[in-house]
């Protein structure tokens, strides 16, 4: 089907009150798979390309557009998303090639700074019919606005969407980038006090270090976007590895890589289930309504 504006997927998320996952692309393979749960499962999923994954690449447009393509061409519903764009210039340009949402991520700059940087972003986005993410948090150490022990104000956070116009909304509640262990532990209270200061979807960064039951709670209280990268390079790696373990003599990165791709479409299917606790709680009433 054709590509998906993240706006509607967002829109549909919040008012069926559950998440929505967002999934980064690494490199094809990574994005091959994301489609493919998003496919199996029967459920939206956001593809996000990162200012890193870029820079890995050394250009947007090639990657832009194998995953724009993977994304029009499935028979799911998937859109395409700019993650973590520090640079003004590489958010106009992803808005240029297509995608559905582009986050600015001005978290490192003072607050007005922040603000005036993130208009100029809105402003070009807006004009496109592009929504724009942003990123709100006191700064602390190098994972910045998702430092541990980092929070994101609520009067503040209401005060910035109004000023800066922004369509979503990442906000500071616990969770650090990064992570390898899911033991993060985050401020549910806090998600619940946001979500009734700002009139925009929230999102979760540093995802990959929250438990399930944690992420399931955090949906509850008022988290829509879910952002997941390390914990399913995780598992690609993993895969990878231990096939190169079990055939050492394997030359053939179709061979490994496939092995990759296959860990990370379950793992993402499963993943996209969790979050959408929505139909879970609807299965729940019905069950319960027949006992």
């Amino acid at each position: 089907m054709p590509l998906v504006p993240t706006a509607d997927l967002l829109h549909a998320a919040v008012g069926r009150r559950t998440g929505l996952a967002a999934f980064n692309v690494i490199q094809l393979e990574t994005a091959e798979a994301l489609v493919d749960a998003a496919e199996q499962t029967g459920l939206p999923v956001i593809l996000q390309l990162s200012q890193n994954a870029v820079a890995y690449h050394g250009a947007l447009e090639p990657i832009a557009a194998a995953t724009l393509a993977l994304a029009a061409e499935s028979t799911a519903h998937v859109a395409v998303h700019l993650d973590h764009a520090e640079d003004e210039e590489l958010a106009r340009r992803a808005v240029e090639a297509g995608f559905g949402s582009v986050m600015f991520d001005g978290s490192t700059l003072d607050y007005d700074r922040n603000v005036a940087a993130t208009i100029r972003v809105v402003e070009h986005a807006h004009a496109n019919d592009v929504l724009v993410e942003a990123e709100l948090g006191e700064i602390g150490g190098k994972d910045g606005a998702h430092a541990p022990g980092v929070r994101t104000d609520p009067d503040e956070a209401r005060r910035f969407v109004a000023e800066t116009g922004v369509d979503a909304l990442a906000v500071a509640v616990g969770s650090s980038h990064a992570m390898t262990e899911r033991t993060a532990a985050l401020d549910l209270e806090l998600i619940a006090r946001l979500r009734h200061a700002v009139p925009v979807p929230l999102v979760l960064h540093g995802s990959s270090g929250v438990a399930d039951e944690t992420i399931e709670q955090a949906i509850r209280a008022g988290i829509t976007k879910v952002n997941v990268s390390t914990h399913l390079n995780r598992f690609y790696t993993d895969a990878i590895r231990g096939y190169l373990d079990a055939h050492p003599e394997a030359v053939d990165p179709r061979k490994y890589i496939g092995e990759g791709r296959t860990a990370v479409t379950a793992e993402a299917a499963r993943l996209m289930t969790l979050f959408d606790v929505a139909s879970r709680d609807a299965a729940g009433r019905v069950e319960a309504g027949h006992r």
